[in-house]
């Protein structure tokens, strides 16, 4: 299967159709060697992104892209994928929506009657729709992580899962709630809502409910023409569009974190006690945020690889005690003015600084001013 990203040096309408023709006769042999079972059960899914992953991760990373945007920053070239990714996708959709008919809905469901080795011409049709768009849209994800280098190793189940999640928009209607949707037309905005509406896996079910998962969802494209345009064209194109906005702001709100972390890491004159006052100012608030788990798990990393420094007491503590850090803190000489630096950066991670960080915060100057 092809190993490239999808080609954004395309020009016209004409190059990119014979791009999205071949992925799709390369779909259609992918196909042929699937199960009615392989579908029902979800199955297709495990085998696509085997075979959309494997080879094309050893390939697209960090250096393919400087070689190709030398120079350009990762904004410009992910919102550039992200179009030239929601065009491909029209196409296609263009391009199966013809054969869409009320035929193909009616054979999904005779799956289970179907020989167990052949898989009816009209599902056959409709899975080269729905596995275009899933390599398409998975691919783009791990693009959009490699572009704000953020560390995915797809060999670890939870951040195979995480690509997942992100690029197929599957948790509980994340990109609704990122109010991302108001890109789509308002005629547009009711339909895509229901194809959202569905949006929560559970991780534990695995790959093949995610492939049925996928395949529920894109049945609403079938046979329903919206205006005279066909509704694969339409929801190909704003469901990619939605799915890549969401990539970008996942990844890149991670990018944003580890590049806080980066810095704190770089500047510390004290690692070990950084690593406390970040986990004392975290454990303050009244619960963990996303972003000061992904932060304290960053800096950890960057402070074991930069400085040598790794906290077993830290990593069994399961309360923080201020007065711990307090103690440590007076027990250490010179200045420890960086590490109100820490402090107030740790707590901005997340958004406004509350009260009982505040209060963290003036507790630890005062202390590091008497020192």
């Amino acid at each position: 299967m092809t190993e490239a990203p999808i080609d954004t040096d395309v020009i016209g309408d004409e190059g990119a159709r014979e791009a999205v023709e071949h992925e799709r006769d390369e779909l259609r042999e992918f196909i042929k060697g699937l199960s009615p079972h392989d579908i029902k059960s979800g199955g297709w899914f495990t085998k696509l992104s085997a075979q959309a992953l494997n080879s094309y991760t050893s390939k697209v990373n960090w250096q393919y892209f400087q070689e190709r945007y030398a120079g350009v920053p990762a904004d410009a070239i992910v919102d550039q994928r992200i179009k030239m990714a929601a065009r491909y996708a029209a196409l296609e959709g263009g391009l199966s929506a013809g054969a869409y008919t009320a035929t193909v809905a009616a054979t999904i469901g005779t799956l289970g009657g179907a020989s167990s080795a052949t898989v009816p011409a009209a599902v056959a049709t409709m899975m080269v729709d729905v596995a275009f768009i899933t390599r398409l849209q998975l691919r783009l994800a791990y693009d959009i992580s490699v572009l704000y280098r953020v560390p995915l190793d797809l060999s670890d189940p939870e951040d195979m899962w995480k690509l997942i999640r992100v690029a197929f928009t599957i948790r509980g209607g994340e990109v609704v709630r990122e109010g991302v949707v108001k890109t789509v037309p308002v005629m547009m905005r009711p339909l895509i809502k229901r194809f959202y509406s569905k949006g929560v896996l559970n991780a534990a079910k695995g790959l093949p409910f995610v492939g049925k998962f996928l395949l529920q969802r894109n049945v609403i494209k079938i046979g329903i023409p919206v205006v005279g345009v066909p509704l694969a064209v339409v929801l190909n194109r704003y469901t990619t569009l939605l799915a890549g906005r969401h990539a970008q702001a996942v990844f890149r709100n991670e990018a944003r974190v580890i590049e806080i972390a980066e810095g704190l890491s770089k500047r510390s004159r004290h690692p070990q006690l950084t690593l406390w006052v970040a986990w004392l100012v975290i454990k303050t608030g009244t619960k963990m945020e996303d972003d000061e788990t992904l932060l304290i798990r960053h800096l950890v990393r960057l402070v074991r690889d930069r400085h040598q420094v790794i906290d077993e007491q830290l990593a069994h503590l399961v309360d923080v005690d201020p007065a711990d850090v307090w103690r440590r803190l007076d027990a250490e000489p010179g200045d420890l003015s960086d590490l109100v630096d820490v402090a107030e950066r740790v707590a901005a991670v997340d958004g406004a600084v509350n009260a009982r960080e505040r209060a963290v915060i003036s507790e630890l100057a005062e202390r590091c001013l008497r020192a």
